[in-house]
């Protein structure tokens, strides 16, 4: 399992040789890597995680926590998944309103060999007007909003009791993202090529205002093993956006939108066997 370093960006020759050191173990990695898509690769296995959950309510709007829609939207996903694509197999990091950590959901997707994991939120911002959806990889963020919206997600970390699992990172803390900066998953051109589907779907048939395809810190992301996404289905702080998400109809095209970039995903990766 990789882990965070925790260290005090104030002295240049050692920032120099933990950058060279990590660099020599991403050649390593990347030596090692057979890419997603050879011979008799199947997406037999998805971990769909409903952000948030239990005492953690994640953010909130006038009428709402994103724990609660957030997991409307990933089981009408996993139900829809079960019911057209049988031969794959649909796990849930959480089905109730449960607290697994950041670290033990990742874990979980890992033990169990997922070839996918899913993420499922709702995004916040102070603008009222702002609205649309955005779907994230693992990368460095390339703005303040994009870092904002990882801490956001990252300060769960804070309220666990086994923080130290996560080895003294700071999700309020720049310092503490240099190393997603410098440990690209090797898995994030299937990721891209996943979230630009479910982005497409949102925009074209779901009738979403889409955002796009970003890149920020998120720990869940970081840890997995497999490609993963994650994906903010729309703002609670804009009161229209928030109806619509409450609305168990747009749950259903929220879900089958993400449901139709995941078919469209395997059906992809299958056919380069």
């Amino acid at each position: 399992m990789r882990k965070i370093i925790s260290f005090k960006v104030n002295n240049r020759n050692v920032v120099k040789n933990i950058v060279l050191l990590l660099s020599f173990s991403l050649l390593l990695v990347a030596a090692s890597y057979s890419p997603i898509g050879l011979h008799d690769y199947r997406v037999r296995k998805v971990v769909i995680d409903a952000g948030h959950g239990g005492k953690d309510p994640g953010t909130h709007g006038k009428i709402s926590k994103e724990k609660d829609i957030a997991l409307k939207i990933a089981l009408e996903l996993g139900q829809t998944i079960k019911k057209y694509l049988p031969d794959v197999e649909v796990l849930y990091s959480r089905e109730d309103d449960s607290f697994p950590s950041l670290h033990d959901r990742a874990l979980f997707a890992n033990r169990n060999n997922a070839d996918l994991f899913i993420s499922i939120h709702c995004n916040w911002v102070a603008n009222p007007s702002v609205e649309g959806t955005e779907t994230y990889v693992m990368g460095l963020h390339k703005s303040d909003a994009n870092f904002d919206v990882a801490k956001r997600e990252n300060a769960v970390i804070l309220q666990e009791e086994n923080s130290e699992v996560y080895e003294g990172f700071d999700p309020n803390s720049p310092e503490s993202y240099i190393l997603f900066s410098l440990t690209q998953s090797a898995y994030q051109q299937n990721s891209l090529s996943l979230a630009s589907k479910i982005e497409h779907q949102f925009k074209t048939r779901v009738g979403k205002h889409s955002r796009g395809v970003k890149m920020a810190g998120f720990w869940v992301l970081w840890e997995t093993s497999m490609p993963s996404v994650l994906v903010e289905t729309g703002y609670l702080s804009n009161e229209k956006e928030e109806k619509e998400l409450n609305d168990p109809l747009q749950q259903s095209y929220i879900a089958s939108g993400i449901f139709r970039a995941f078919r469209d995903y395997k059906n992809e990766i299958e056919s380069m066997n």
